[in-house]
């Protein structure tokens, strides 16, 4: 029998406030589980907003005061998912990280309301989001699974351009990749934020982890993006499955507006899509649908194994004997 699993994904904004974006998700998720499917990307930043066309006041040797009120409002809009500086891996996932004094659970009770959902649901829930964690924020991508809960979750490595100037660099023991059974099948999945698709060494140490499902969320909408996301199927034998915003001037928060022209013309025009192992367009791009786009393809993932009659990237295609390979702090080894 075919190793059949539906994949997904949602073309949804960031709306005004969390609690309204959280509600969005779970009307999102509720329709993707009506049409049966299994895993669900939403898109990089979803959760806190991508500040797109923000200057936060700064230029080379200064930074004024109205760019620093725009990161108080953006810094309050991010999650706190109740893990450490420095990441605490299994000890966050497996919440073994020291409760409150005053009790309840750490962070703002976000990881908590996505588990609920995916429980609620049965869909495993990949979400893009920005994290605040002591004084920094990250931006990063959460895994939850409708049984087990949050399997793990992982930071930017590398925030691009101006992004570097709000959001700190994640570290790459965060880049472990996670496992669940779908429908009988092993998935192993990982995910690469955004321009960090375009780093080869990072991609790499997803490949070495055999994985089999490669999601890549998004805030890049232009249509050269889709050939990436060609490649790295072709190149990693696996599903690719990517989600951005689709947004107008008029979405952005009220904080951002003053840094944007006038007018209401796209920010962002979306292309969510999805590829499958031998790099065939299975969706192809989704181009100016606003208000949660879904898009989702049953695939094979068996033809991830069969791709590798002819390369793997990761094992027989290598040459491990002429290069060597090592990731500071990850474990590389495919997870069992």
């Amino acid at each position: 029998m075919p190793s059949v699993i539906k994949v997904g994904a949602a073309q949804a904004r960031t709306l005004n406030t969390l609690t309204e974006t959280l509600t969005d998700l779970e009307e999102i998720t509720k329709k993707a589980a009506a049409q049966n499917i299994d895993v669900l990307l939403f898109p990089e930043a979803y959760l806190g907003g991508y500040p797109r066309g923000c200057d936060f006041g700064a230029v080379i040797g200064s930074r004024s005061d109205a760019g620093r009120e725009q990161f108080l409002q953006y810094f309050r809009a991010a999650v706190d998912l109740g893990d450490t500086p420095e990441g605490a891996g299994d000890a966050w996932v497996e919440k073994s990280l020291p409760a409150p004094k005053n009790g309840g659970v750490r962070g703002d009770g976000t990881r908590e309301e996505l588990e609920r959902i995916s429980k609620q649901t049965g869909v495993f829930l990949v979400v893009g989001l920005i994290e605040r964690c002591g004084g920094t924020l990250y931006c990063g991508a959460i895994y939850v699974d409708p049984v087990h809960g949050a399997l793990g979750k992982r930071r930017k490595l590398m925030p691009t351009g101006s992004e570097r100037l709000v959001w700190g660099q994640g570290a790459a023991s965060s880049l472990r990749a996670v496992t669940t059974e779908i429908r009988g099948t092993k998935i192993i999945m990982a995910a690469a934020i955004c321009w960090e698709n375009y780093m080869p060494l990072l991609r790499q140490s997803l490949y070495n982890q055999n994985v089999n499902l490669f999601l890549a969320p998004t805030a890049d909408a232009r249509d050269t993006w889709l050939s990436a996301m060609r490649m790295i199927a072709c190149e990693g034998r696996c599903v690719v499955v990517s989600a951005n915003q689709c947004q107008r001037k008029s979405h952005l928060p009220a904080w951002v507006k003053g840094d944007v022209s006038k007018g209401d013309d796209f920010v962002s025009r979306g292309g969510s899509c999805i590829v499958n192992s031998n790099g065939t367009v299975l969706v192809e791009p989704l181009w100016e649908v606003e208000d949660g786009g879904l898009i989702s393809t049953e695939v094979d993932m068996d033809d991830c194994e069969r791709g590798r009659l002819d390369m793997d990237v990761a094992g027989s295609y290598s040459r491990n004997d002429a290069f060597n390979f090592s990731v500071v702090g990850l474990d590389t080894t495919p997870p069992a």
